[in-house]
C-alpha cells in the first residue's frame, strides 16, 4: 500500500503570493483559472520570472496581478495599457502582460486599447471577458451580449457589442486568439505563443461571472456557463472573423481559436530604425 504523504506546499506556490490568500473572487468565478494558466505559461516560457511583469487596471480581473509573485502593477481604471507601454519603451527586454477585464480594457480604456494595437507595442494583452462590470455593480459594457439583462439594462441591453477578434485583427495585431476558461490547455498554449510574438498579442478569454451576469441571464452557477462553453464552442483557427460575434440568445456557436498569427515590425523596431537613420544622417552631415 502506498505510503501516505502530507503535502504542505503546492507546486505553483513560488509564483503565488500565498500570504494574500484567500482571494476576493466569488465562488465559480473563472479568473482563478486564467491565473493558473498564466502561471503555467510563465513556467513553460523559458523566460525567467524576474523578466515577467503583469499589469492591470481596476476590477475583479485586475486583482489578478496582486496574487502572482512576480513584479506586478495595479494601475488606474482603464489605464493599464498606457502604463504597460511606458514600461515597454523604457525596458523592452521585459515580458509584459496586461491582464484585465472587458470593462476596464475596452469600455473605459477603449481609446488606449485601439491605439496600442495600431502602434503594435510589444505587449501581451489578456482580456477576461465576463460580459459585464463585475466589481462595480453589474453594469453592461462594450462586450455585453445583445439582450442581456444587467443592473443598468434590466429589460435587456440594446447596445450591439464589440466583436473583439474582428476589432483587434482589423487594427493589425500580429496575434489574435479567443478561448474560454473551459479550454485550459489551449489557453496556456495561446499565452505561450503570445509571449513569443514581436508586437501586440491579444487573447480574449470568455469567463463565467455567476454573481453579476449569470444570475440574470440563465447561468446561475459558474458550472452552468462552463457546460455552455463545452457545448457551444467550436474550434476554428481559420474562421471568418466577421462571423465570430457572440450571441448567447440565439443558439449560435461560439467560435474559438488562434485566429491571427503573423510577423510584423513592432513599435520598438520602428523606433530603433528611426533612431539609427537619424544618427547616421547626423554623422554624415555633421
Amino acid at each position: 500500500m502506498p505510503k501516505e504523504v502530507l503535502v504542505t506546499k503546492h507546486p505553483d506556490d513560488d509564483l503565488i503570493r500565498t500570504d494574500r490568500m484567500p482571494h476576493i473572487w466569488c465562488p465559480c468565478c473563472g479568473i482563478g483559472i486564467v491565473m493558473k494558466c498564466y502561471i503555467k505559461a510563465i513556467k513553460r516560457s523559458g523566460i525567467p520570472p524576474e523578466r515577467h511583469v503583469v499589469i492591470s487596471g481596476i476590477g475583479c480581473s485586475s486583482r489578478l496581478p496582486g496574487y502572482v509573485n512576480i513584479d506586478s502593477y495595479h494601475t488606474t481604471h482603464g489605464r493599464a495599457l498606457p502604463f504597460a507601454i511606458g514600461m515597454n519603451l523604457v525596458k523592452p527586454d521585459l515580458e509584459i502582460t496586461v491582464i484585465a477585464g472587458d470593462g476596464d480594457l475596452v469600455t473605459i480604456g477603449g481609446n488606449h486599447f485601439i491605439h496600442a494595437i495600431r502602434r503594435n507595442h510589444d505587449i501581451n494583452v489578456v482580456m477576461i471577458n465576463n460580459f459585464i462590470y463585475g466589481m462595480t455593480g453589474g453594469q453592461h459594457g462594450a462586450t455585453t451580449p445583445l439582450g442581456s439583462k444587467t443592473s443598468t439594462a434590466p429589460y435587456g441591453t440594446i447596445d450591439n457589442p464589440f466583436n473583439m477578434p474582428l476589432l483587434v485583427a482589423s487594427l493589425g495585431a500580429p496575434f489574435v486568439a479567443r478561448w474560454t476558461t473551459f479550454h485550459v490547455n489551449q489557453l496556456v498554449d495561446a499565452m505561450l505563443k503570445a509571449m513569443k510574438v514581436n508586437g501586440l498579442a491579444f487573447i480574449e478569454v470568455l469567463s463565467p461571472c455567476p454573481t453579476q451576469y449569470g444570475e440574470d441571464n440563465d447561468f446561475p452557477t459558474g458550472l452552468d456557463m462552463m457546460k455552455y462553453f463545452k457545448k457551444m464552442c467550436v474550434v476554428n483557427h481559420e474562421a471568418d472573423l466577421t462571423t465570430v460575434d457572440i450571441d448567447l440568445k440565439s443558439g449560435k456557436p461560439i467560435i474559438v481559436g488562434n485566429f491571427v498569427h503573423k510577423e510584423k515590425p513592432s513599435y520598438n523596431d520602428m523606433e530603433r530604425k528611426l533612431i539609427e537613420k537619424i544618427t547616421k544622417e547626423m554623422k554624415q552631415y555633421g
